[in-house]
């Protein structure tokens, strides 16, 4: 009968020290003299979790405490921990560190205006997001908007699977080029997204009202459909073909598909009787 034998604790056992190189972009706008530079660091892994993000709590927490970035829930949802790692746009907190003799190299995300070191001022790209009123219409309810529920069928809820999960992270749209050189103009891919999916909402009212916003030349006709902005997507959605969707509805090659459940508009008037003696104020 085969027994097995538990192990004494032995020092030769405890874990060896995994360090790993971080070189982290930092910029000081307290300090206009010193021009940004790359911060090399040196982490233990086995003193930290196994996310980027966590090596960063570990940096500024123990090695370095001027060391600026912006994280909140760390569950990958609410987007804040955008950065560009190792060339490419992701969050932090999803980022799984691999251990390697080469250093990790951390941006702030490209072709923005940098706040300081790893912030980035994304009031232009909020900005766009609020510009296609990423909201529920429906013209004529009025006040009674919000006090009753609004009918959706299963079928024309899963129409818009792939597009609410966006967290407006920023990723997408700060690796299009196109966005980098008309950010001004042009909404960028997240914006887009947002925008088809309330577009295509059975709920909404206002789908003229939205394409006419998005009709002209430079909203949505500079995407190149390279799909930078797809292979980034932290949360695997697919912006570019969101985009093309749009580019179909404005050409008149596609229409928004008659809702299954229809909502009836509210009776201002309280009772039939007063149907006819009713007025609009």
């Amino acid at each position: 009968m085969n027994v097995k034998v538990c192990k004494k604790y032995d020092e030769k056992f405890e874990k060896e020290t995994k360090m790993q190189t971080f070189r982290i972009y930092r910029w000081n706008p307290e300090k206009p003299k010193v021009k940004p530079f790359m911060q090399q660091y040196n982490v233990d892994l086995n003193k930290s979790g196994t996310m980027v993000l966590d090596a960063l709590h570990v940096i500024k927490g123990e090695l370095d405490p001027t060391l600026s970035f912006r994280r909140s829930c760390r569950e990958g949802i609410c987007g804040c921990c955008s950065m560009n790692i190792n060339g490419v746009n992701n969050l932090a907190c999803l980022t799984k560190i691999k251990h390697s003799p080469k250093p990790i190299i951390i941006y702030p995300l490209p072709h923005a205006y940098v706040i300081r070191d790893l912030i980035v001022d994304m009031t232009q790209f909020l900005k766009q997001v609020g510009s296609i009123d990423p909201f529920l219409k429906r013209p004529g309810e009025g006040n009674f908007l919000g006090s009753r529920q609004i009918l959706q069928s299963p079928r024309d809820r899963d129409k818009l699977n792939g597009l609410y999960e966006c967290i407006l992270c920023g990723c997408c749209s700060y690796s299009c080029p196109p966005y980098w050189w008309l950010g001004d103009k042009f909404l960028g891919p997240a914006a887009l997204l947002q925008a088809y999916r309330w577009l295509i909402d059975s709920r909404d009212m206002a789908y003229k009202d939205r394409l006419n916003k998005l009709q002209d030349f430079y909203s949505v006709y500079r995407c190149h459909t390279i799909f930078n902005c797809t292979k980034t997507c932290p949360k695997a959605l697919n912006p570019g073909k969101a985009i093309a969707q749009i580019k179909r509805h404005l050409a008149g090659l596609t229409n928004k598909e008659d809702s299954d459940l229809e909502t009836p508009m509210p009776n201002p008037c309280p009772g039939k009787e007063d149907i006819y003696t009713c007025k609009e104020e």
